[in-house]
């Protein structure tokens, strides 16, 4: 008896959802295809060819609401982290729903000062290997606050500042030595991590800071980790924060802003809209409560929980094979396309575009074209069946796709669209070969 593949469920991603289609001459037939918002997917791969990147713009505007709705009692605001996801029209619909910026790079910031020159004024600059130029560029910028990483970077800053005679606002990372549960590549509060300066040793920091004329004193600034779904290292952390912010201005420091990273995780195997906002009013109480009576601004970044399930990479079946009974369907995206499943084992939910609920299951890896065995994103999955020349769209790639994405093989990169309600937008278009060599001497 053959196995019955069940339709995924309804709410999962509300920007990808299955419309039920009717065909034949009494409209008996049934079948399900995938939409982004009101648009069909195979309507976009066959205008724009796959591998190809797809995002829903009304997803997006929705989760950057559900973070609004639960830190709507807190002062505070968004920073959307932007190595999630730095595609110009998306850093652009987030300015325009308010939203300040993280960046950790020069780069990132050029990006965003690009998308919306007045974001300046709402962009925190992280990460532990500022440069000089980076750090004069984001002076220039008159940014809201610079995340200081070590005593060696606090002295460049005070040196930058000097030279252009201005005062550069502050705050030291602090690290809290809290574990998050997590994958170690992503895991940042420990001691044993480059990130931040040991939460001890910060007081005596702040003094030295506070001598020095071009610096600026503003806040304290932490961050643990990335996708974590579990909040309450997130409330361990913050207390030990608020201790410190208590200390600090007994020092007699001003303290107006807490930095409380990002971090919060999204659920790759389940969850939708109504499950998000129940994490994100948790993510806000464990964050809020002990800072309670600090009367202070709290800054977040959160990255891959807006773009990460806003966004899915379409991808066709090229050849269906099997060694030795073992199946295989290899696609046209590869591991440079989309790296995590390679890099951190990383699990995405992978759907047929056009679904049939009378297609038995097959179990197979799903493989790229590049010559490496750990070009996959999933092994041992069972599917619907799929013919060569159907599409698959994996999942929540919104997030550490597209900017995590390589040439190697020399694969020109993914073409990217925008999709809100009926209206799509190329918001990059595909690299061709030529574009890989025009660098090249």
């Amino acid at each position: 008896m053959k196995a019955r593949s069940p339709l995924p469920s309804r709410g999962r991603h509300p920007g990808f959802e299955y419309h039920e289609i009717k065909r034949g001459l009494l409209r008996r037939q049934r079948q399900f295809i995938l939409h982004c918002d009101d648009v069909g997917l195979p309507a976009l791969a066959e205008r724009y060819g796959t591998p190809l990147y797809v995002y829903s713009a009304t997803m997006i505007r929705e989760r950057h609401a559900a973070f609004e709705k639960a830190f709507r009692h807190v002062p505070h605001l968004v920073c959307y982290s932007v190595k999630a996801n730095s595609n110009l029209s998306i850093l652009r619909l987030l300015a325009r729903q308010g939203c300040g910026f993280d960046v950790v790079s020069g780069g990132e910031l050029e990006r965003v000062l690009t998308a919306d020159r007045k974001a300046a004024r709402n962009v925190v600059f992280s990460g532990v290997g500022k440069t000089r130029a980076e750090l004069t560029a984001a002076l220039k910028a008159k940014i809201l606050l610079f995340n200081v990483e070590s005593e060696s970077e606090l002295w460049a800053l005070a040196e930058c500042a000097g030279r252009l005679r201005m005062q550069a606002p502050l705050a030291l990372r602090v690290n809290p030595d809290v574990a998050a549960k997590t994958h170690p590549y992503i895991s940042t509060g420990l001691h044993q991590h480059k990130f931040g300066v040991p939460i001890r040793e910060a007081r005596a920091l702040y003094a030295k800071a506070s001598g020095t004329s071009y610096l600026e004193i503003r806040g304290v600034s932490v961050h643990i980790g990335s996708q974590i779904t579990d909040v309450a290292p997130f409330g361990e952390a913050m207390m030990r924060v608020a201790e410190l912010v208590a200390e600090l201005r007994r020092d007699g420091h001003r303290i107006d802003y807490v930095d409380a990273g990002g971090g919060l995780g999204i659920p790759y195997e389940r969850g939708g809209t109504e499950e998000f906002s129940q994490s994100a009013t948790a993510y806000a109480k464990s964050l809020s409560s002990p800072l309670r009576g600090l009367g202070v601004r709290l800054l977040l970044e959160p990255g891959r929980s807006i773009i990460g399930p806003s966004g899915i990479l379409l991808t066709s079946v090229l050849y269906k094979k099997t060694n030795d009974g073992k199946r295989f369907l290899v696609v046209d995206a590869a591991m440079n396309d989309l790296i995590r499943p390679a890099l951190y084992a990383a699990y995405h939910e992978i759907v047929p575009v056009c679904l049939d609920p009378t297609a038995s299951a097959e179990t197979s890896d799903i493989v790229g074209p590049v010559c490496e065995t750990g070009d996959f994103f999933a092994r041992d999955r069972q599917l619907p069946a799929v013919a060569e020349g159907e599409l698959l769209a994996i999942l929540d790639a919104g997030a550490y796709g597209m900017v995590l994405a390589s040439n190697y093989n020399t694969r020109p990169r993914a073409a990217e669209v925008l999709v809100s309600g009926k209206a799509v937008s190329v918001i990059r278009r595909r690299e061709t070969v030529s574009d890989l060599l025009k660098a090249e001497l």
